[in-house]
């Protein structure tokens, strides 16, 4: 399983998936979510921000099937997929994740013919990580 590389920034995003929370770092002046996380907000340069939770519900805006995979240990799991999600109530940020049956399906576990753009989808959590289903 990928495991996130994380960053003084990005370490609260990972912290609040391990409890199953998908939050993202919010600019405490002007309020505009931002993700990926970073130290300065690029809407009004406040080094203000707060993690604000996400009701976890949102639209595919893009995807990917990858074939071949671009990395040896997911040959087994291919075809499978990355989608990029406009989140519901985020709608100027997008989060990337895998487009799956289950909280904690393997990547391929959904057929890339039921994915299309704008279908709206719900995350989950396997073991920190954040997915996505269809909702």
């Amino acid at each position: 399983m990928l495991k996130p590389v994380t960053d003084a920034d990005g370490a609260p995003f990972w912290e609040y998936a391990a409890r199953g929370e998908l939050r993202v770092q919010t600019c405490g002046e002007c309020g505009e979510p931002r993700f990926p996380p970073r130290p300065c907000c690029p809407h009004c340069r406040s080094f203000a921000s707060e993690w604000r939770p996400l009701s976890g519900r949102g639209r595919v805006w893009s995807y990917v099937v990858a074939h071949p995979p671009l990395l040896p240990a997911y040959a087994e799991q291919a075809p499978y997929n990355v989608v990029v999600v406009e989140p519901a109530d985020a709608p100027r940020i997008r989060l990337v994740g895998n487009l799956v049956t289950g909280a904690g399906a393997p990547l391929g576990s959904l057929d890339p013919a039921r994915i299309r753009i704008g279908a709206r989808v719900r995350a989950v959590f396997h073991e920190g990580l954040p997915q996505w289903v269809l909702a």
